[in-house]
């Protein structure tokens, strides 16, 4: 399967990443570009995204990015550092960067950005099984 294939496959089957309003704007073998629009309902207390918003569009991004290589794969340890706020109606996009692919393991970095601002930086190991996309 190709990469774009393969993510199709994974989007069609992810019901969350479709509630996000997700939409993949590019695929590559080991990248990945999404984006979304945040919403009322995506809001904390404060009246900000909260941060399982910029969390889970990149984590959307690495399933993607390290699956693109036939391999089915996931994610073993994230983390995620926020550096600016969004707001109601702020458009996003998340991109993954593969820094190193192994047998076993992958890993990568995803920058979250609001037009030219950088959000949020996350990065993500994931573990490489032996079952291959078909």
């Amino acid at each position: 399967m190709t990469p774009r294939e393969i993510v199709h496959k994974m989007f069609d089957n992810d019901a969350f990443s479709q509630w996000l309003g997700i939409v993949v704007e590019d695929i590559s073998e080991g990248s990945c570009t999404l984006s979304m629009t945040v919403r009322k309902d995506m809001l904390n207390g404060f009246g900000i995204a909260h941060g399982a918003i910029t969390y889970a569009i990149a984590d959307s991004a690495l399933a993607f990015a390290s699956n693109s290589h036939g391999k089915q794969s996931v994610s073993i340890d994230t983390a995620i550092n926020h550096i600016e706020s969004l707001k109601e109606g702020d458009v996003i996009t998340a991109t993954a960067f593969e820094n190193s692919v192994k047998n076993k393991f992958g890993f990568y970095s995803i920058k979250i950005k609001k037009e030219d601002t950088l959000v949020a930086l996350f990065k993500g190991t994931v573990y490489r099984s032996d079952r291959n996309w078909s």
